[in-house]
């Protein structure tokens, strides 16, 4: 079953535009940078909150200033894989905050992480006494980002707006 976009007019996608850059911007600004009135405005920033559109605001740190400073992806195969192996690792990985992303992939690897800690003393001990102990782990690769060429949070929109 094909996944089907909402029917957003401009207005609306510009809001999304400007709320993904930046998330604290007023109704007033939105408003006037979307050439609607504050009223309207705000009613199309809680219907696309009350319809899941927008799934919440967040602020956005900086891994460095935090002291973060090694950033890295982790393939991870199971022996099986079972739905209990699944959920076993599912659950397992949901606990642990410096797993910041994780996602069950096609191909050589059952998981991809991407994982943020201060160094590579505590990325060792995150594999050797946390992952490699998760029942049915099979094989763990790595690699580390050397840096971030891209990082955004802003999902595309074009696909959205009608094609003239």
């Amino acid at each position: 079953m094909p996944i089907s976009k909402p029917s957003l007019d401009a207005a609306t996608i510009r809001i999304l535009d400007l709320l993904q850059q930046n998330a604290e911007m007023s109704i007033s600004d939105l408003a006037e940078a979307t050439g609607l009135s504050a009223s309207p405005c705000w009613r199309r920033v809680n219907d696309l909150k009350e319809s899941g559109v927008i799934k919440g605001s967040v602020a956005l740190v900086d891994a460095q200033s935090l002291g973060l400073a090694v950033n890295v992806f982790v393939q991870v195969s199971l022996k099986q894989q079972d739905r209990e192996s699944l959920d076993v690792f599912n659950a397992a990985i949901k606990t642990k905050p410096e797993i910041v992303e994780c996602y069950l992939m096609t191909g050589e690897a059952d998981y991809m992480l991407r994982v943020v800690v201060e160094d590579l003393m505590k990325f060792q001990a995150l594999v050797v006494d946390f992952l490699t102990r998760i029942p049915g782990v099979a094989n763990i690769r790595s690699s580390f980002a050397l840096s971030q060429i891209k990082y955004t949070t802003a999902l595309p929109t074009d696909h959205l707006k009608v094609k003239s």
